[in-house]
C-alpha cells in the first residue's frame, strides 16, 4: 500500500493561518486566556483548533495573496486580535480595579505581593476579586461566549478587510470609561462605608483627644471590610454575567 498524498490548496492554508493569528493575538491579551499559567504552546494549539473550526466561515479562496499582501493581511489580524483582547480585559481590569479600591480604603493594600499569573502586584481583594472573575467565567460558560463573539466577527469583518480605526478608538475610549464606571458601582458602596468609618474615628479623636481612636483604626476597618465585602460578593455573578454581555457587544460593535 503506498503513501497517502494531500494537496491542500494554499489560498485556503493560507485563510486559515490568517485567521488562526486573529485569535492568537486574541488569546495573548484577553482573559483568563492570557493567564502566564497558560502555556503558550496550548494557546497556539487553541488558536489553529479554532481556526480550523471557523474555516467555514471564511468564505471561498479563490487565489493566493502575495507576498506583499498577506504580510499586509497579517498585520491587519494582529491588530483585531489584539483590540479585541483588550476590549475583553477591560471587563476583567474593572473587577480587579474594583478589589484594588477596596484594599486601598480598607488597609490591606500594604500587604500587596507580587502575582506571577497576571505579572501585577495586587493585594489580597483584588486578587481574590480576580480569580472570582475567573472562575465565574468558565462556570457560566462565559469563555465560549466570548469564543462565540470572535468567530462571529469572521462575519462582519473577513479575511482581507481593513478594520475602521476610528471605531475602533471609539469604542476603546468607550471600553476604557466603563470599565473605571463598573470598578466604582462594584466597589463604591463599600468605599463609603469606610469614608464614614475614617470620619467617625476622626470625630471621635476630636471628642476625646485621650483616646487614641487611630490605633482601633486598622482591626475596625479590616471588620468593616470583612463584613460589608461578603454582602458585595453576593453580588459579583450577576455583575461579571452584565459585563461579559457588555464585552461580546464591544467585540461585534467593533466589526459592524
Amino acid at each position: 500500500m503506498g503513501p497517502v498524498s494531500v494537496t491542500l490548496p494554499l489560498a485556503m492554508v493560507e485563510l486559515v493561518m490568517l485567521a488562526g493569528v486573529r485569535f492568537a493575538a486574541f488569546l495573548v491579551i484577553a482573559p483568563p486566556f492570557a493567564n502566564s499559567a497558560v502555556p503558550g504552546r496550548v494557546k497556539a494549539m487553541l488558536a489553529l483548533g479554532l481556526a480550523l473550526a471557523v474555516s467555514p466561515r471564511l468564505g471561498p479562496a479563490d487565489e493566493s495573496l502575495s507576498t506583499a499582501g498577506f504580510v499586509g493581511a497579517l498585520v491587519m489580524q494582529v491588530l483585531i486580535g489584539g483590540a479585541l483582547g483588550f476590549l475583553v480585559a477591560l471587563v476583567f481590569a474593572a473587577v480587579q480595579a474594583a478589589g484594588s479600591f477596596i484594599d486601598q480604603f480598607g488597609g490591606f493594600q500594604m500587604a500587596a505581593a507580587f502575582d506571577p499569573m497576571s505579572m501585577t502586584s495586587a493585594a489580597q481583594f483584588a486578587r481574590f476579586y480576580q480569580f472570582t472573575a475567573v472562575v465565574l467565567l468558565f462556570a457560566s460558560d462565559g469563555h465560549q461566549m466570548l469564543i462565540a463573539g470572535l468567530a462571529r466577527t469572521f462575519d462582519a469583518l473577513p479575511i482581507g478587510a481593513a478594520l475602521d480605526l476610528s471605531r475602533l478608538g471609539s469604542s476603546l475610549v468607550d471600553g476604557t470609561a466603563q470599565m473605571f464606571v463598573a470598578a466604582l458601582q462594584i466597589a463604591g458602596p463599600l468605599i463609603v462605608v469606610l469614608f464614614l468609618t475614617d470620619v467617625g474615628l476622626g470625630l471621635l479623636t476630636r471628642v476625646s483627644p485621650a483616646m487614641n481612636a487611630f490605633a482601633l483604626g486598622f482591626p475596625l476597618k479590616i471588620l468593616m471590610t470583612f463584613t460589608f465585602a461578603s454582602f458585595a460578593y453576593l453580588a459579583m455573578p450577576g455583575v461579571i454575567d452584565g459585563l461579559l454581555g457588555s464585552a461580546v457587544e464591544a467585540l461585534l460593535g467593533v466589526v459592524r
